[in-house]
């Protein structure tokens, strides 16, 4: 059993306030808001430990690093929208579901993701 420290309770409420999963760089930024002093060190072995835990999922798309999300946020099955111009990522709450009629004859889905990309309202031309 890990305790909890104040580093700790910074990296888990920057990761939930965003309500969608942050990169590593991402959550160094925000939680450096609540405790000053916090380096990428500290960030990064919280994580784990927050992945241990189970406070914690990770979020891997084709190419690019890791994020994390907020198990308490993303308590259900979803997938997710990478905006192509800031790069952030943003959960999609929506699933097409029936993914059996995808796979080829006589094969059996055990599960899947889906990434989607464009441009987040932030980025989108005026």
């Amino acid at each position: 059993m890990q305790r909890n420290t104040r580093q700790k309770s910074a990296i888990l409420n920057a990761i939930e306030q965003a309500r969608r999963p942050l990169t590593p760089q991402e959550i160094l930024a925000e939680a450096s808001r609540e405790v000053s002093q916090l380096g990428m060190a500290t960030v990064y072995r919280n994580l784990k430990s927050l992945l241990e835990d189970g406070a914690l999922k990770l979020v891997t798309l084709p190419g690019e690093n890791a994020r994390y999300e907020s198990t308490s946020v993303a308590e259900h099955h979803h997938h997710h929208f990478q905006c192509t111009a800031c790069q952030r990522v943003f959960d999609v709450h929506a699933c097409p579901s029936n993914m059996e009629n995808l796979a080829p004859k006589g094969f059996s889905v055990e599960r899947h993701e889906l990434t989607l990309y464009g441009r987040c309202a932030d980025c989108q031309p005026k």
